[in-house]
């Protein structure tokens, strides 16, 4: 694997897992940026999504934020799972919002790595949940032989 591009190998990995990601794209998430360490992915909140408050149910935004957790760690061509994860949430999201989760890598030592996730309202900007990710990769490959960047 050529270390020369390390975006482009991020981006490969994300259309490799993007392709069996069948909970993701089923909720309307879009992949909006991708690179080393990071990933942008956005959502928009259905009417099926809200909760009997009438607002965003908490799975939902957490499965966003965790998304593009998975896409932030996954960008090394290293099959990587979530060790523990754990989300705030700090202000509510409505039928209609477009979230947008941000993730970025906090540090990747040996197998393990850490990753922030901030969840904001694209209208606005307003922060709507912070999340904390540990991965734990498996020293297997995730793109096949020969499509290595």
């Amino acid at each position: 694997m050529s270390d020369a591009d390390p975006d482009a190998l991020a981006r490969a990995c994300a259309e490799a897992m993007w392709q069996e990601d069948h909970a993701s794209r089923g909720l309307g998430m879009e992949i909006t940026a991708i690179s080393a360490g990071r990933a942008e992915i956005a959502m928009t909140l259905r009417p099926e999504m809200a909760n009997g408050h009438g607002i965003a149910h908490g799975g939902f935004i957490f499965t966003l934020a965790d998304t593009a957790f998975a896409f932030a760690c996954n960008g090394y061509d290293d099959v990587t799972v979530a060790q523990s994860n754990s989300i705030t949430y700090l202000a509510p999201g409505r039928v209609g919002d477009r979230l947008i989760a941000r993730a970025r890598e906090i540090a990747r030592p040996g197998r393990s790595g850490l990753y922030d996730v901030t969840v904001t309202r694209a209208s606005d900007g307003a922060r709507i949940a912070e999340f904390r990710g540990q991965s734990r990769a498996s020293g297997k490959p995730l793109l096949p032989k020969g499509d290595q960047r």
